[in-house]
């Protein structure tokens, strides 16, 4: 699903709103392959369709010179990205967890640093390595 909605977006940033096949391959090969954030934005979109086809959709036209959004193709993308960034926007509801009633409990969270995620290793000094002696001597 993410290849096919990679295609729309492709095809919408053209000028024209048409590419030929090969410019689409290359376009979408550089995108699906530059890294987290991309495919991550298209999963996030592919969750709002999940039986997208959008050939069949009418949303890309084919022909022998390549392929072209169709107005319904970029209405839809539209749309989609609208609802997808309503979805983000969307206050995520907060844990029920009361806060500890003990003020020096509290304190002693804020301190402790979890070894997860929220670990930032560029707060250590990096260990060098020592340069290898050509005098050292070998048994």
């Amino acid at each position: 699903m993410s290849f096919q909605l990679t295609v729309l977006k492709v095809l919408a940033g053209q000028p024209t709103g048409r590419a030929s096949v090969a410019e689409v391959r290359s376009a979408v090969e550089i995108l699906m392959n530059s890294g987290r954030d991309w495919t991550d934005r298209m999963k996030r979109l592919a969750e709002h369709a999940p039986d997208l086809n959008i050939f069949s959709a009418k949303f890309v036209f084919r022909d022998a010179l390549g392929w072209e959004i169709t107005q319904e193709g970029r209405q839809f993308l539209s749309a989609l990205e609208k609802a997808a960034a309503d979805q983000r926007e969307r206050p995520r509801p907060q844990p029920t967890i009361d806060p500890p009633s003990n003020e020096r409990h509290a304190h002693a969270l804020d301190i402790a640093e979890p070894h997860g995620a929220s670990f930032d290793r560029r707060r250590w000094p990096r260990r060098r390595r020592r340069k290898a002696r050509s005098d050292r001597r070998t048994a």
